[in-house]
This record gives C-alpha cells, structure tokens and sequence, in this order.
C-alpha cells in the first residue's frame, strides 16, 4: 500500500518544485539576503502543492474516464484498482490544506498580500486536473506548469527574503519555468496515444509528437539563453553548469526521437533531474562567490 501512494506521489518529478526554490536561494545567496527559515518554509510549501496536484489529477483524471488500465505511464493506483478514490480525493485537500498551513506562516516574512497569491496557487494546483476548463486537457498544461512550478516559485521565494526582487530573477523564473515544461511535454509525447483516444487534448494531440519534441529542445536553449546576464555576474568556471545542462538536455532530445512508449519514462526524471542540477549548481556557486 505504501508503494502504491509513493507511486502516486510521482517522486520523479518532485525535483521540477524544488529546482524554483533552490534557484531564488541563488539570488538570495548573491544579494547577501539569504534567511533559512523561510527559504525551507518556501521548499515545504511547494513539494507539498506538488504532490497535492498529482494527487488531484490521479483522482479527477479517473473520475473523468481519463486513464485507463495497463496505461504506458507509471502505474495509477486509483485506476488500477490500488487506492480508494475516496482516499486520493483525501489525501489531495489533506495535503493541499497542509501546503496552506505552512505557506501562511510566510504571511510573518512577506506580509498579508501573501494571502491571496496563496490561495490563486492553491486554486492552480486543482484547475490542472479540476474545475469546469481543467488546464490540462486543454492544451494549457505546460502554461500552468511555467506559471506555478517557475515564475511563482522562484519570484516569491525570493521575495519573502528579500522584499523586493528584479528583472535577473523575473527571467531566472521564466527560466526554470521552461525547464519545469518539458518534464511534462515528456509525460504528454510517451501519453500521446492515451490520451488522443480518451479526447484529452495535451499539447502532443493539439500540435503532434514531432512539434512538442521540438519545444522541448527550444525550451531548454531559451531557458539557459535567459540566464546568460547573470551567469555572466559569476565567476567564468561556472559555465560548465549550463554547458553540462545543455549537453544533457541534448542528448535526452534525441533519446526522446528513438523510444516510445513506457521506456520514456526514465527520461521524464532525468529531465527533472537535469533541472534541479542547474538549480543546485548556480545556487550553490552563488554561496561560494
């Protein structure tokens, strides 16, 4: 039973919420501004709403006859008969109210005005799967994606530290919100089949696999590019990061060309990987500069 939530938790992708913080921390750590207290406060909340969201979208993907048995993703324990659906639905307002609890104590760093972006979050992390437009049946998923788990992240994380942010850490945001959509243009190319024949139209149905194959290495080009000005502030040996993202990143595109099916998805964590790799690394060498 265990397996089976932790399966649901979908732990390959946890890397895409943590990568947003620890990129803020970065700037923190250039700016002299860094506070451990909210900046762990800020990691809780967002691995929280993340696995508040795959939760909500295992339970209302089932729901709405979306997934189906022996599918070519991970195994869906609702679906495959596992977890109750009444349990998930639980377990997703449990989890999502206790994301709630530990981003209210942010209100003491950032102030009252956090109050409303918490809950817009909170309403984002449900609208991907939820609602009467669920964001990603509509081709708006990989939207949702740079908004919530890139420019919202690393911009409020940043700013419940410092009170105050600028352009470098607007365009890291978008950044890392490029980076967090190709983990998801992975899951939607290896479910394009699923998907098309359910009428769940992700961006790999709307546009093809060989479009959204593409944007994926278009995305992680233009998300190092955003970055250049200030990895240009640090040090010239700090390139190797981009450099070895970028390698990376170029090789899992081609590996994307050539696989199909359920050997997509130890792609799908290695692109989650990458990106956390990027953002541990300019964070960690801001420390040191």
């Amino acid at each position: 039973m265990i397996k089976c939530w932790i399966e649901a938790m979908r732990l390959r992708t946890l890397p895409v919420s943590l990568a947003g913080v620890i990129m803020a921390w970065g700037f923190n750590f250039l700016n002299n501004n860094f506070n451990p207290t909210p900046a762990i406060l800020c990691l809780l909340f967002a691995l929280l709403a993340q696995i508040a969201s795959n939760f909500a979208n295992e339970y209302y993907d089932f729901k709405s006859g979306l997934d189906r048995k022996g599918r070519e993703g991970p195994r869906r324990g609702v679906t495959e008969g596992d977890i109750t659906p009444e349990a998930m639905k639980n377990a997703t307002f449990g989890t999502l109210a206790l994301a709630c609890i530990i981003g209210c104590s942010l209100i003491f760093y950032g102030g009252w005005w956090l109050i409303p972006i918490g809950i817009f979050i909170a309403l984002g992390a449900m609208a991907y799967s939820a609602g009467p437009y669920p964001l990603s049946r509509h081709g708006l998923g990989e939207v949702a994606v740079l908004f919530f788990f890139g420019i919202i992240p690393v911009t409020l994380t940043y700013y419940v530290q410092s009170l105050e942010c600028d352009i470098d850490v607007l365009l890291a945001s978008i950044s890392v919100g490029l980076m967090g959509a190709n983990v998801l243009i992975v899951n939607n190319y290896r479910d394009h089949d699923d998907d098309k024949a359910v009428g769940k139209n992700t961006i790999s149905v709307i546009f093809g696999r060989k479009t959204v194959a593409n944007l994926y290495l278009f995305n992680g080009y233009f998300a190092v590019a955003l970055m250049i000005p200030t990895w240009l502030y640090l040090p010239l040996w700090s390139f190797i990061i981009p450099v070895i993202y970028l390698m990376s990143h170029t090789t899992i595109w081609w590996q994307i060309g050539i696989r199909n099916g359920s050997c997509l998805n130890p792609l799908l964590g290695i692109t989650a990987m990458a990106m956390c790799f990027y953002s541990i690394g300019f964070s960690i060498i801001s420390a040191i500069s």
